[in-house]
């Protein structure tokens, strides 16, 4: 059985992610849940960026198109909440192309749309 990448953190955010949806519920967009866990965040003194922004490098020039990670925790976990349907191979593919341009190891995503919370730890 291989150790949990961060684990103490993950356990941290996946306490605020249920709590969040706990209160809440489903059916809000996405920026009222984000600006739950931005409260949240700061309650429980958690460092993180929110709509963190990342460049893709090509070869020796930095693309135009630019990546914005809803949330950066503890400067290595990438928070990407959702609040649709369902998680889709889209939202999964998001997360890689995040991690591979910060050069993070974890993501996880959250999507808050539903009767349960929905989430997935993505590892690079």
């Amino acid at each position: 059985m291989s150790e949990v990448l961060y684990k103490e953190e993950s356990f941290q955010i996946m306490g605020i992610l249920f709590d969040v949806h706990r209160n809440l519920g489903g059916g809000f967009s996405e920026i009222v849940y984000k600006d739950a866990i931005e409260y949240e965040l700061q309650q429980n003194k958690i460092p993180y960026e929110r709509e963190k922004e990342y460049f893709v490098n090509y070869k020796t020039v930095v693309l135009n198109h630019k990546f914005y990670a809803d949330f950066v925790l503890f400067d290595k976990i990438i928070l990407e909440i959702k609040s649709s349907e369902n998680l889709h191979p889209k939202h999964y593919s998001q997360c890689l192309n995040y991690l591979k341009v910060s050069n993070n190891r974890l993501a996880i995503l959250a999507n808050f749309n539903s009767i349960s919370l929905e989430y997935k730890r993505i590892v690079k």
